[in-house]
C-alpha cells in the first residue's frame, strides 16, 4: 500500500481516489484477493495514471509547439504582408515576445487582420487596373480578349502603392491611346463615308469587311481599334481614293467627248442639261467633287450610254453638218464678193464622204479652220469692200443725174420735180466726190494686194482693173459732154449770126453727134457697168478677159484633202 501514496498525494481529487481505492480494497477483502494479486493490479493502476499524465504533457507540449509556429507564422505573414504593402513604418507598433504565448497570440491575431483586409483591397485594386490594362491591350493587339475572359494573375509580393501608381500611370497612357485611335478611327469611318456617299458605295458593307464592330452603330467606343484595323482601314481609304480619281478621270474625258458631240451636232441646250453635271466635272479638281451620287457607277453606266447614242447619231449628221459648215462658208465669201463654185465644192465634199477615205471630224475641222480664214479674209477686205459700195452708189447717183440733165422737162412742174430736184443737188454733190473716191480705193486695193501677193477680186474680176476701166470710160463720157457744149454754143453762135443777117431765128436742129451721144447716154452707162457689175462687158473681148481672169483668179472655197495647209491661197480666195 506504500506505493499508492505518491499518487494519491499528487492527484488533484485525491478524496475520491482514496475513497476509490478504499472501496476496492473491501471488494478484494470480500473476494478473497491475495496481497500479491493485489499488488500487481495496484502496479497496473499505477502505470496506467503514469501513462495518462505523459500523453498529457506530450499533448500540452505540441500545444504549446503549435502555438509557437502560428505565433511563428503570423509573425512572418505580417513581414511578407507588411513588405507587399511596403508600409513598414505604419506596423512599428507591434512588438513581440512580451506576456504569454496567447497573451501574444492575442495581441498579434488583429493586426493580422487587418493586414490582410489591406492585402486584399491592395489586390483588388491591382486586379482592377491590370484587367482594365489587358483589355485595352488585348484591344489595341486586336486578340479580340474581353472583359469576361478572367483576371490577369496579381503579383501579390508587390503591392506597393508606387507599383500602384505606375500601374495608374500606364492604365491612363493606354486609356490616352485608346482614345486617340478611336478618334482616328472614327475619322477614317467619316471619310470613308464621304467617299462612299460621293460614289454611291455600301458603306457598312465596305467597313463590315475590315472588322465587323465597325458596321455596328450601337457599338460606340467598342469598336476595333487595332493596329491591324487602322491599317485596313488606311487601305480602304486609298483604295476608295484611287478608285475616286479613276471615276472622276472616265467621267471628265466622258464629258470632253459629250461636249464635242454637242458642239459637233449643235445640240440644243434643253438636251445638254441632264448631263450638265458631267460636264461641270471637267474642270473640277479631285478635292472639289463632293456631290452626292456624283461619281457612282449608274452615272458613268448613264454618260457611257449617251456617248455611244451620241456616237450612233455621228455619222448621220456630220454630213449634215459639213454641208451646214460649206454652206457657211460660201456665205461668207458672198458677203465679201469673193468667187464660190458652190455646186463643184458640194460636189467635192459629197464625193470626199461617200468615198469614206478621211475622217470626218477632221473635215469638220478643217472647214472650221477655213471659216475662221475666211472671216479674217473678209474682214481685211470690210474697209475696202465699203468704200467700193459708195462707189458703187455714187456711180448710181451719176447715171441718175446724167438722165436727169438730158431731161428737157425736167423743170416742168409736176408730181416730184422738187424731190428730184433736191436729189439732183446732191447728186452732183457725191458726183464730185467720185475722183478722189476712186483715187482712195485704188491706194488702198494696191496696198491690199500688196500685203496679200494676190490680185483683190470683185465677184470674179480684178477690182483695179475694173476701177482703170471706169476712169478711162468717165473720162470718154466728159470729153463727149465737152464736145456737146461745144457742138451747142457753136449752134448758138450760128443762130445769132444768121438772125443779125436775115431777122429770123431758125429752129436749130439736134446735132447728129449730140443724138448719138443721147442714146449712148440713155443706155447702161460705162460708169455704171464699171461699179455695178464690175465686168459685165460687152463683146467677144470682155467675155475672153472674164474667162481668162476666172481661170487665173477664181476662188475655191475648199481644199479638202489638203486641209487647207497654203495660207497664200487662202489669201488668194
Amino acid at each position: 500500500m506504500t506505493t499508492m501514496s505518491p499518487l494519491v498525494s499528487v492527484s488533484p481529487s485525491r478524496t475520491t481516489c482514496a475513497s476509490l481505492l478504499r472501496e476496492l480494497q473491501i471488494i478484494w477483502d470480500e473476494i478473497g484477493e491475495s496481497d500479491g494479486e493485489r499488488d500487481k493490479m495496484l502496479l497496473q493502476l499505477e502505470q496506467e495514471c503514469l501513462d495518462i499524465y505523459r500523453r498529457k504533457v506530450e499533448n500540452t507540449r505540441k500545444y504549446r509547439a503549435t502555438l509557437h509556429q502560428s505565433l511563428a507564422e503570423a509573425e512572418v505573414e505580417i513581414n511578407n504582408i507588411v513588405s507587399a504593402l511596403g508600409e513598414h513604418a505604419s506596423f512599428s507598433r507591434f512588438e513581440k515576445g512580451k506576456g504569454t504565448l496567447k497573451d501574444q497570440i492575442s495581441a498579434i491575431k488583429p493586426i493580422l487582420e487587418e493586414l490582410r483586409l489591406r492585402k486584399k483591397q491592395r489586390v483588388e485594386e491591382f486586379s482592377e487596373i491590370q484587367s482594365q490594362i489587358a483589355f485595352i491591350c488585348a484591344e489595341i493587339a486586336g486578340n479580340g480578349q474581353s472583359k469576361n475572359d478572367g483576371d490577369p494573375e496579381v503579383n501579390e509580393h508587390d503591392l506597393t502603392a508606387k507599383r500602384l501608381a505606375e500601374l495608374n500611370l500606364h492604365l491612363k497612357e493606354l486609356q490616352s491611346e485608346k482614345a486617340l485611335r478611336l478618334q482616328k478611327v472614327a475619322s477614317h469611318l467619316g471619310f470613308i463615308h464621304e467617299l462612299s456617299v460621293i460614289m454611291s458605295i455600301d458603306f457598312v458593307n465596305a467597313v463590315h469587311e475590315v472588322h465587323p464592330s465597325l458596321s455596328n452603330s450601337a457599338c460606340g467606343s467598342s469598336k476595333s481599334i487595332s493596329n491591324d484595323t487602322l491599317a485596313r482601314l488606311t487601305d480602304l481609304i486609298n483604295s476608295l481614293k484611287q478608285q475616286k480619281h479613276q471615276r472622276l478621270k472616265k467621267l471628265q474625258d466622258l464629258g470632253k467627248k459629250l461636249i464635242q458631240l454637242w458642239n459637233l451636232m449643235d445640240t440644243p441646250i434643253n438636251n445638254r442639261k441632264p448631263f450638265d453635271h458631267i460636264s461641270s466635272l471637267i474642270s473640277s479638281s479631285i478635292d472639289e467633287v463632293s456631290r452626292q451620287g456624283c461619281l457612282s457607277l449608274q452615272v458613268i453606266e448613264k454618260t457611257e450610254l449617251e456617248v455611244e447614242r451620241l456616237n450612233a447619231l455621228k455619222a448621220s449628221k456630220l454630213r449634215e453638218l459639213v454641208f451646214k459648215r460649206q454652206n457657211e462658208l460660201e456665205e461668207i465669201y458672198r458677203g465679201a464678193h469673193m468667187a464660190v463654185d458652190s455646186d463643184a465644192a458640194q460636189q467635192i465634199l459629197a464625193d470626199l464622204i461617200d468615198s469614206g477615205n478621211i475622217d470626218l471630224s477632221d473635215l469638220l475641222s478643217s472647214m472650221d479652220d477655213q471659216i475662221a480664214k475666211a472671216k479674217e479674209l473678209a474682214l481685211s477686205r470690210k474697209d475696202i469692200l465699203d468704200k467700193v459700195e459708195k462707189w458703187t452708189f455714187s456711180s448710181e447717183e451719176e447715171k441718175w443725174l446724167d438722165d436727169y440733165e438730158r431731161d428737157e422737162n425736167r423743170y416742168t412742174p409736176g408730181k416730184g420735180a422738187h424731190k428730184n430736184l433736191k436729189r439732183a443737188e446732191k447728186a452732183r454733190i457725191l458726183v464730185n466726190k467720185i475722183p478722189s473716191m476712186v483715187e482712195t480705193l485704188t491706194s488702198k486695193v494696191k496696198a491690199w494686194e500688196l500685203d496679200n501677193r494676190v490680185p483683190f477680186l470683185y465677184d470674179k474680176l480684178p477690182l483695179l482693173k475694173s476701177l482703170e476701166e471706169y476712169t478711162l470710160r468717165r473720162m470718154e463720157r466728159e470729153e463727149d459732154k465737152r464736145k456737146s457744149r461745144e457742138q451747142k454754143r457753136l449752134q448758138e453762135q450760128l443762130a445769132v449770126e444768121q438772125e443779125a443777117l436775115f431777122g429770123t431765128r431758125p429752129t436749130p436742129k439736134k446735132p447728129l453727134g449730140l443724138s448719138a451721144n443721147a442714146n449712148t447716154m440713155a443706155g447702161t452707162p460705162v460708169g455704171r457697168r464699171a461699179a455695178t457689175g464690175l465686168g459685165r462687158y460687152g463683146g467677144v473681148s470682155a467675155g475672153k478677159e472674164r474667162r481668162e481672169s476666172g481661170r487665173a483668179n477664181n476662188v475655191t472655197p475648199v481644199n479638202y484633202v489638203a486641209l487647207t495647209k497654203d495660207d497664200s491661197a487662202s489669201r488668194g480666195n
